[in-house]
């Protein structure tokens, strides 16, 4: 956070004769930037357009591409009011989707934009998918029934074949409706790995029939802390779950998008809402009652390691589990198990003493291996938090490293799948500014800068084991996020820089060049009333002067978004000075200024305050002694932010 100093004497503030700030819409002109993310291979742009109309035919070659025709169709409807007829003549279609097997990369297409056709045509339904996704990033924005594409042709398939996202409904419980949502945006910039988060401490959100107390007592807690394990609770009871057919549904619509929906069932901690449901599944001599956790945090009632009983239920769990996701992987958790109740546990201790096992880590090690051979044997894979590479690898797990790169690395060097979510780049529950001024989070500070700049191939790997990173994923962990709305904000617009840095070539990223690309988007999320987070005003940043004066010029990244600002360090509102032009500030030796702004897009989102500090060069002090600034993270579910 930075030091403001308050002015005590006056300004003078000069109007300069500056052009007012472009409002134009992005995309309204065909042929300009096109700005699709993320960002093609290969794009060659050439003059001219074609245009379209809402009499243009598509021609799809066979079911698979009807469908994806339908789905194209389907987002026309919405955004334009019409969609476009099928023929059974590619000779009369003004655009072509075909698949044909090896004409491209594993999800790559070729798009190509000519005078008189459109031609999208891939390997597999997926690359035509994202052949599709790349056309609509090619049309107007506003509603017309007449298009000018412009003529080009994009080669393009993406970097790691896993470009997951993550949602945890554990904390907080998210409807259908806004999953459905999630999915949508997921598939609309490519992203293909749905993990979502199940089960919790804090409560059990997937309907398993031999178990019903798991959603009539486990999905719901009689209430919940408020903010930072405060002590005070709102005393409201909240829960929910989904049902065999609401999961069904989420499942079925993300394959229909080419998304494949991964479950995380935690074990062996994060377990005490499933404890609560059951409580002879923790270790002996605790209990014997336990509650839905109500707090953050990481609750030390876990899975008994020492009681074959608890196997018996997880497999039965895993085996309906099996039965509703028909994905490869099933993910496991393996994190943050603290280890003191197997320690006190006779039977925990027994098994250990049985299989000759050195320490609890081994436990946890034996733990996994056993749900693993069960999950093999059924053609499933586990995947894993990081904290399973200790005490031993099970052998064929991937790992999902989010303690930083190291459990990756090590992972990967001994020959396993790896999944990077490291949290200082990847997790969407981190802050994005002022936290004075952001909504409740977890802490920490991860800008759309530091998501876009991320490489999830560490320099630590040599050549021949770089292929063991298969992708990477950005988590978005809801303990502060207990509605859609907030889940939008800490979303959005980072997926789109999660989306680009996990499908575009690693030389071809350009976080300046995103920039100039992110306006399309940003036009698109605000007509469909995602509550995403306004970027800063460019030109909004800390300076010193050197002089006298100083010339303010504000420019939203949405064009047609408003910006109010103050002067006198109070913070804006709807009813402040609207910026209309640059205005040069004169600030005389040894004072300072704060000015404080928001933003209102086109759609009436408003922004939380931005600011940034002027001050002559004679008035700049010096930080305390010992002043420090950073964040310290001390796990997933706790992260402190210091001064």
């Amino acid at each position: 956070m930075k030091h403001v100093l308050l002015l005590t004497a006056s300004l003078m503030i000069n109007i300069s004769g500056y052009g007012q700030m472009s409002s134009s819409t992005p995309g309204e002109s065909a042929g300009q930037h096109i700005a699709i993310i993320p960002e093609p291979v290969s794009m060659k742009q050439e003059k001219g357009s074609l245009t379209l109309t809402a009499g243009s035919h598509i021609y799809a070659s066979g079911a698979e591409a009807q469908h994806i025709a339908a789905l194209l169709n389907e987002t026309l409807k919405q955004r334009y009011g019409f969609a476009l007829p099928l023929t059974h003549s590619p000779a009369d279609a003004d655009l072509q989707l075909f698949i044909k097997a090896g004409a491209t990369p594993p999800e790559g297409y070729i798009l190509r934009v000519n005078q008189r056709t459109i031609n999208i045509t891939a390997g597999d339904g997926a690359g035509l998918f994202y052949g599709t996704q790349s056309l609509l990033q090619l049309l107007p924005a506003g509603k017309t029934d007449r298009w000018q594409v412009p003529r080009v042709e994009i080669v393009d398939s993406p970097r790691f074949h896993y470009r997951g996202l993550h949602l945890d409904c554990g904390r907080h419980f998210f409807p259908v409706s806004f999953i459905k949502r999630y999915l949508d945006w997921m598939a609309r910039y490519k992203l293909n790995r749905f993990h979502w988060h199940l089960t919790e401490d804090q409560g059990w959100r997937i309907q398993i029939p031999k178990y019903p107390r798991l959603t009539e007592v486990g999905a719901f807690r009689k209430e919940t802390v408020i903010g930072h394990n405060s002590g005070i609770f709102d005393g409201q009871p909240y829960g929910g779950f989904y049902t065999d057919d609401e999961i069904k549904e989420i499942v079925s619509y993300a394959a229909a998008r080419y998304i494949t929906v991964i479950p995380e069932i935690e074990m062996p901690g994060h377990a005490q809402a499933a404890l609560a449901s059951y409580p002879w599944l923790g270790c002996k001599g605790f209990g014997p009652t336990y509650e839905v956790w109500t707090q953050w945090g990481v609750s030390p009632n876990v899975f008994c390691a020492g009681n074959d009983s608890t196997f018996m239920f997880l497999e039965d769990v895993l085996t309906r589990v099996m039965q509703l996701f028909p994905g490869h992987y099933i993910h496991i958790g393996g994190d943050e198990c603290p280890k003191d109740h197997w320690k006190q546990c006779p039977l925990c201790q027994q098994r250990m003493k049985t299989l000759g096992l050195k320490n609890e880590e081994e436990l946890q090690s034996y733990f996994i291996q056993r749900i693993e051979k069960f999950l093999n044997a059924h053609g499933r894979d586990i995947i894993g938090w990081d904290e399973i590479l200790e005490g031993g690898l099970a052998p064929r797990a991937t790992v999902m490293s989010w303690r930083g790169e190291q459990g990756g690395i090590a992972a990967a060097k001994q020959h396993h799948d790896v999944i990077m979510t490291p949290g200082e780049w990847l997790y969407f529950d981190h802050g994005q500014g002022n936290p004075t001024y952001e909504p409740l989070n977890i802490g920490g500070y991860l800008p759309l800068w530091k998501v876009y700049g991320y490489n999830p191939v560490p320099s630590a790997l040599k050549p021949d084991e770089q292929h063991y990173i298969i992708g990477m994923q950005a988590n978005l962990w809801t303990e502060y996020i207990p509605n859609a709305r907030e889940a939008e904000y800490m979303v959005f617009p980072r997926m789109l820089a999660l989306a680009e840095a996990a499908w575009t070539p690693l030389a071809k990223k350009d976080y300046q060049d995103f920039l100039t690309r992110l306006p399309a988007q940003l036009y698109w999320l605000d007509r469909a009333g995602v509550h995403f987070r306004i970027p800063e005003p460019i030109g909004l940043q800390d300076s010193t002067l050197q002089t006298d004066s100083l010339t303010i010029d504000l420019k939203p990244i949405l064009p047609g978004t408003k910006i109010y600002y103050t002067l006198d360090g109070s913070n804006p509102t709807l009813t402040s000075e609207l910026f209309k032009k640059p205005f040069t500030l004169y600030l005389p030796a040894g004072k300072s200024l704060t000015l404080r702004c928001i933003e209102v897009t086109p759609s009436g989102n408003i922004s939380v305050p931005y600011s940034a500090v002027y001050q002559h060069a004679s008035a700049q002090i010096k930080p305390a002694q010992g002043l420090k600034t950073g964040v310290q993270q001390h796990s997933r579910d706790e992260v402190a932010v210091g001064l």
